[in-house]
């Protein structure tokens, strides 16, 4: 076991890229042994998936992680890791013990936009093989069994968890998990590409409804009202290069929170091309909520008000919700800012 913590363990998401990322991996294999990194690699596709596999490498004493894919690949492999390290198998094991890195292949990407990992696959190759790594933040997003009063912080506090996630990027509510569940259903028909998020969104857009919650960060209440979707992230970029949380660092602490309550469908669309550059948050929304805490709880208020929650691309369920950053973070894989 101890051998294995200076080796990587590289997990190849063979569905990633339409089912390329298979063919990626041989150059990307050849390249890796090239620059003299030490690895052992496994595939999904057979008993186990990605988190699977994470997580029974991390019990053999694995500690370096490589996600061979995209957004959704480096999101299960964070879920393996994690899920190891809080079980009672790995006393005294600590997330901050593990480092993950990246080789893209997937159709988002968004995670390593952050990081400053290149999407081109020698220069990620290179990073990885260069070893410098910075400590980013883990959100544990917990989805929970409350019917209550959504005034009732207390008693959604002590509600028993359904799901637990844990989050790398950028998580919603509403219309952002909505245009997930489209983008998914697509992707699983081979359909790949920026057009997916933006043509999701916008049938999302057209097709909008609002429901109520009161959103709490840190105990206290930031929002309450109608709203067509919420945004949490510590990092800037989802579904394709959107910045619903551009203020977002990996590594501050912080959930970085956007809440976009009922506004007029001309509003919406003018603000949505916006989505993609930094000025989402400037004055084009007024009504735009926005907040940075460590702890939120999304309570609908009312049973039909329930919808979808998504953690980096992945419907996990849906709200009542509450996300947490964790106390530690993991190691991840970042250029060297003096070679940029």
């Amino acid at each position: 076991m101890q051998a294995n913590k200076d080796k990587w363990l590289v997990v190849v998401n063979v569905f990633a890229a339409s089912r390329k990322a298979g063919s990626v991996w041989k150059s990307a294999a050849v390249m890796l042994e090239k620059a003299g990194v030490s690895y052992k690699a496994m595939f999904t596709g057979g008993v186990d998936n990605a988190i699977a596999i994470s997580r029974k490498a991390a019990a053999r004493g694995y500690r370096k992680f490589v996600a061979v894919g995209g957004d959704g690949t480096a999101h299960d492999v964070l879920n393996g890791i994690a899920e190891y390290v809080y079980s009672s198998a790995a006393e005294g094991v600590l997330l901050s013990e593990f480092t993950l890195g990246v080789l893209p292949v997937g159709s988002g990407n968004d995670w390593v936009r952050s990081t400053g990992v290149p999407g081109e696959l020698e220069q990620a190759v290179a990073v990885l093989a260069a070893g410098h790594t910075m400590l980013q933040d883990v959100v544990r997003v917990s989805t929970l069994d409350y019917a209550g009063p959504a005034s009732d912080l207390a008693a959604a506090s002590a509600a028993d968890v359904l799901n637990v996630s844990y989050m790398l990027n950028v998580g919603g509510v509403g219309i952002d998990a909505r245009v997930c569940e489209i983008v998914n259903r697509k992707k699983e028909r081979g359909l790949r590409g920026k057009k997916l998020y933006v043509q999701a969104l916008l049938y999302c857009i057209m097709h909008r409804t609002t429901s109520r919650a009161i959103v709490y960060c840190d105990g206290d209440e930031v929002f309450r009202g109608d709203y067509y979707s919420m945004a949490f992230g510590v990092g800037k970029y989802s579904g394709g290069g959107m910045r619903q949380t551009p203020k977002a660092e990996l590594g501050d602490g912080l959930l970085d929170v956007t809440v976009i309550p009922q506004v007029s469908v001309w509003t919406i669309i003018k603000a949505a091309p916006r989505l993609f550059t930094d000025t989402f948050h400037k004055g084009i929304v007024p009504e735009l909520e926005s907040a940075q805490c460590r702890s939120v709880f999304v309570l609908p208020e009312t049973g039909s008000d329930s919808e979808p929650v998504e953690v980096d691309g992945e419907v996990i369920g849906r709200a009542p919700v509450r996300m947490d950053v964790m106390l530690e973070g993991i190691n991840v894989v970042t250029p060297d800012p003096r070679s940029l």
